[in-house]
C-alpha cells in the first residue's frame, strides 16, 4: 500500500466517524418527544440548582453540561457519582434536581445518587439508551438515546453515544435560555473575559462619566473650551444647554477648521457642530466602534434623555480588545 492510499484510508475512517456520529444526532433529533419538554419546564421553575452527574467519559460530559447550564442562566454544579457516597451527597439540596448521564443506566457509582433522591423526592432527569435501566425506572423524566453502535471500529470506547449527550445537553441549555428570557447582557455578566465578553460589551462597560466627561455650555468662550479639551484629554467637548441636554459637540476638527485671527474670541456655540452622533448606555461597544469607523470620528457621546450620560472614545474599543 502506498503513501497515498494509506492517506486515502486514513480520510475514508475520518469521515466515517463523523458520519456515525451525526447519524446518532439526528436520529437524537427525529425521536425528541414530550419527555424533553417535561424536563426542560422542571428544570426552568427549579427552585434550587441543577446536580449533573455521570461516571467516566459520561462524567466528562456532565461536567460541560453543568458549566453551559451555568454559563446560560440556569445553576448548576458537578458531582462525581464516586465521591457521592463519601460525604458528597450533601451538597445536594431538597430544592435541586438532578441530570443524570449514564449510556447503559447501570452505573453502579449512580446507586446513592439515586437512592438518596428517592429518599429526599429530588427529582432525577435521566439520560439513557436503556430504558428499562435503574437509571431511567428512578427518574422523574427519562430521556433516551437511540440505541446506535459507538463510532469506535472496537464498538466499545464511547463516542457515538458521549457525542449525544453532549448535544442533549446543550439542547437542554439552549432551551432554557430561551425560555427564561436570558439577555446578552446576562451573558456578558457571566463571561466577562474572552472574545465573547468582549463582544457583549456595552456602551455603559467603558464609557467615561462623571467629571471625565469633556463639557461647556453654548458660551464658554474659546480659551476655556480648548482648556477642557487639554484637561480632559479625549479630543473632544459637548456642548450642553442650561437644562443640561446634549446640543452638540466641539472635535479637533472643529477647531481647524474655524482657525482665523479672531478664533479666540468665539464661543463654544460658535463652532460646535449641531446634533452630533450619539448612542445610548446598551448600544454594544463593537456597534459603537463599528460607527466611528463608518463616520470618520473618535468619539461618540452616550445620552440618556437627550442628555450626557457617558462619552467613547475610539481607543476605549481598542483597549477592550475589540476590532
Amino acid at each position: 500500500m502506498t503513501s497515498e492510499d494509506k492517506h486515502l484510508d486514513i480520510l475514508t475512517e475520518g469521515r466515517r466517524v463523523l458520519l456515525t456520529e451525526a447519524r446518532g444526532l439526528t436520529e437524537l433529533a427525529a425521536g425528541l418527544g414530550p419527555d424533553f419538554a417535561r424536563a426542560v419546564e422542571l428544570l426552568r421553575f427549579l427552585d434550587g440548582r441543577v446536580a449533573v452527574t455521570g461516571m467516566g467519559k459520561s462524567g466528562h460530559v456532565a461536567r460541560k453540561v453543568a458549566a453551559t447550564l451555568s454559563s446560560t442562566g440556569t445553576l448548576a454544579y458537578f458531582i462525581h457519582p464516586a465521591e457521592a457516597g463519601h460525604g458528597d451527597l450533601g451538597m445536594i439540596s431538597p430544592r435541586d434536581a438532578v441530570l443524570a448521564f449514564s449510556n447503559s443506566g447501570a452505573t453502579e457509582e449512580l446507586v446513592n445518587i439515586l437512592v438518596f433522591c428517592a429518599r429526599h423526592q429530588i427529582p432525577v432527569i435521566g439520560v439513557t439508551k436503556n430504558r428499562a435501566s435503574f437509571l431511567a425506572t428512578q427518574s422523574r423524566v427519562a430521556l433516551e438515546l437511540p440505541d446506535l453502535p459507538e463510532a469506535c471500529p472496537l464498538g466499545s470506547a464511547p463516542t457515538t453515544s458521549t457525542t449525544m449527550m453532549m448535544a442533549l445537553g446543550d439542547a437542554l441549555a439552549l432551551c432554557l435560555l430561551e425560555a427564561k428570557g436570558f439577555t446578552a447582557d446576562r451573558f456578558h455578566q457571566y463571561h466577562p473575559g474572552g472574545s465573547l465578553g468582549r463582544k457583549l460589551l456595552l456602551a455603559r462597560d467603558i464609557m467615561h462619566t462623571g467629571e471625565s466627561m469633556p463639557l461647556v455650555d453654548p458660551g464658554r468662550s474659546m480659551p476655556e473650551v480648548l482648556y477642557t479639551m487639554t484637561a480632559r484629554s479625549l479630543g473632544c467637548a459637548g456642548v450642553i444647554d442650561l437644562e443640561g441636554r446634549l446640543i452638540g459637540m466641539i472635535t479637533d476638527g472643529d477647531l481647524r477648521r474655524h482657525m482665523e485671527p479672531d478664533f479666540l474670541k468665539l464661543a463654544a456655540g460658535d463652532i460646535m457642530t449641531a446634533g452630533p452622533v450619539t448612542i445610548d448606555p446598551d448600544t454594544l461597544a463593537a456597534q459603537a466602534l463599528g460607527l466611528m469607523q463608518s463616520k470618520a470620528i473618535t468619539a461618540v457621546f452616550v445620552v440618556e434623555n437627550n442628555r450626557p450620560a457617558g462619552l467613547v472614545h475610539i481607543h476605549d474599543c481598542l483597549r477592550a480588545g475589540l476590532e
